[in-house]
């Protein structure tokens, strides 16, 4: 009797993994399509129709917003960029959206005012709550905005001085409802965390961007370096803050009202990244819980439209189960190691560990499509494909190491369990230096995530003295990189506390 309960048990993991697996796979392939997309637009000449800003009367009326929280290290440098936007100033209002609850909102308070003096048309809004966190802070700024078109950079971001005039023009097109720009990064070589994150960045903002915006997919607006028709907001139902990725959920939104997006790929708006892995965890979070909440949101609406091609569907789905790849990984990842001891114990079962093929296959596509983006990036050779192979599996095995942290951002997603919009603290770090370490927004907590991650990291080496136990390594590299990216999280996590 316990003999049967132990093999069905063993037949329980085995579906398991393998369905884990599967899905795995199939969103490599879409990957993959992503990727032919891609390189088939890189060989056609598109052309769009654009405003003659040579001719004054059809240069329109702007209004940028620049939300803010408690961002004392950024907003001088955010500001003076803005100011420095070249653009006529009576064509030009700016708001600054500030929900700062510390005392950062004299410093922009006095910046402002300065601006202001100087001829800007700049306004410092600030709110007695938060309600609706950025998405209420751009909805109620929206109420009195003045441009038909509006601009959202973040804190983080620099934009170059003519960025205006390489992205507006664009809205010529009436049924052009966003234009999006591609981001770029001012620290990107700091540390090995910073070059992962932009690894991964770079893939999004050329593979999947392109790939999608080519074939007329849909996309998502960044959150930022980006421009709305403001007609095109109050038509898809304005901002909402029901999820914690407002900037997806509008998208859709958007989309699925047929107003179009357009994704400027060779117009780079560069931004700072999280430098430490408290901050870097807090963005991961938000990010992936908010794209569960979208999915649990739009999935429906999606499968049941109309008007929406059955590809468009199928990449819309995909794109909303981005986040949820991450549980799909992580639980193929903890039934890894049962599975080699069902492998070892059950030899009648060995035909069915073949499933790890697609695994290995899945790795090998995004191997390619990573290395376009990168080639694209920092040019080709073998010298720079040595760095490729190093930094794609780092980042393979520190995004497996993530996978618990996010595969618990996408489970309260799905079921629908609210949480605060938790900021990403910025360092300013090109000016600050060593001294970033001084940041009053740094968390010093231990959550019982960076526990379990400990305990996983254990779990892995001891995946690798099983796998020596039993002679078996074929699971062995997975093993090696889940241990590696485990304890890397895990301790720089740590770290932080001290």
């Amino acid at each position: 009797m316990l003999l049967n309960k132990m093999l069905l048990v063993s037949y329980i993991i085995l579906f398991l993994y393998s369905f884990a697996i599967l899905l795995v796979f199939f969103y490599g392939l879409a990957q993959f399509n992503l990727l032919i997309n891609y390189l088939r637009s890189r060989k056609k000449q598109g052309s769009s129709e654009k405003f003659n800003f040579e001719n004054q009367n059809e240069i329109p009326l702007v209004t940028i917003q620049l939300p803010l929280y408690n961002e004392k290290y950024v907003v001088e440098r955010l500001l003076t960029t803005i100011a420095q936007l070249d653009y006529p100033k009576d064509k030009l209002e700016i708001q600054v959206l500030d929900d700062s609850s510390d005392d950062s909102v004299l410093v922009t308070k006095k910046l402002v005012e300065d601006l202001h003096e100087s001829g800007l048309d700049i306004k410092h809004m600030t709110r007695t709550n938060r309600v609706g966190f950025k998405a209420g802070a751009l909805k109620e700024g929206l109420v009195v905005a003045k441009g038909e078109f509006i601009v959202i950079f973040d804190a983080d971001f620099v934009p170059q001085p003519d960025w205006l005039y390489q992205t507006i023009p664009y809205f010529k097109e009436a049924s052009v409802g966003v234009v999006q720009t591609r981001w770029g990064h001012l620290n990107r070589n700091y540390s090995i965390l910073t070059k992962i994150q932009a690894f991964a960045l770079d893939a999004h903002f050329t593979l999947e961007q392109v790939g999608r915006n080519s074939q007329s997919h849909f996309i998502n607006f960044n959150g930022t370096a980006g421009a709305w028709r403001k007609k095109c907001i109050i038509d898809a139902g304005n901002w909402e803050s029901d999820t914690l990725t407002e900037d997806l959920d509008l998208s859709y939104r958007a989309q699925m009202k047929s107003w179009k997006f357009k994704y400027l790929e060779n117009v780079e708006t560069p931004a700072e990244l999280p430098v430490i892995i408290s901050a870097a965890r807090s963005q991961q979070f938000r990010w992936n819980k908010g794209g569960a909440e979208n999915f649990r949101k739009m999935n429906w609406r999606v499968i049941t439209s109309n008007t929406m091609p059955l590809k468009t569907k199928f990449h819309a789905i995909l794109h909303l189960l981005n986040s949820s790849m991450f549980l799909a990984i992580f639980t193929m990842s903890v039934l890894s190691i049962p599975i080699l001891y069902i492998k070892n114990t059950y030899i009648h079962l060995a035909i069915f560990f073949d499933i790890l093929v697609f695994f290995v296959i899945t790795s090998v596509l995004f191997f390619i499509s990573y290395w376009v983006t990168y080639k694209k990036m920092h040019g080709g050779g073998f010298i720079n494909f040595v760095k490729y192979i190093t930094l794609f599996f780092t980042f393979y095995s520190i995004a497996m190491g993530f996978s618990y942290h996010n595969t618990i951002a996408v489970l309260e997603g799905l079921v629908g369990k609210k949480s605060e919009f938790v900021r990403t603290p910025k360092f300013n770090i090109e000016a600050l230096k060593d001294k970033w370490t001084q940041n009053v927004y740094i968390s010093t907590k231990i959550s019982k995530n960076v526990i379990m991650e400990g305990i996983l990291t254990l779990y892995f080496l001891f995946g690798l003295v099983s796998a020596v136990h039993f002679n078996d390594y074929g699971l062995f590299p997975f093993h090696l990189m889940l241990f590696s990216g485990f304890a890397f999280v895990f301790f720089k996590s740590i770290r932080v506390t001290r």
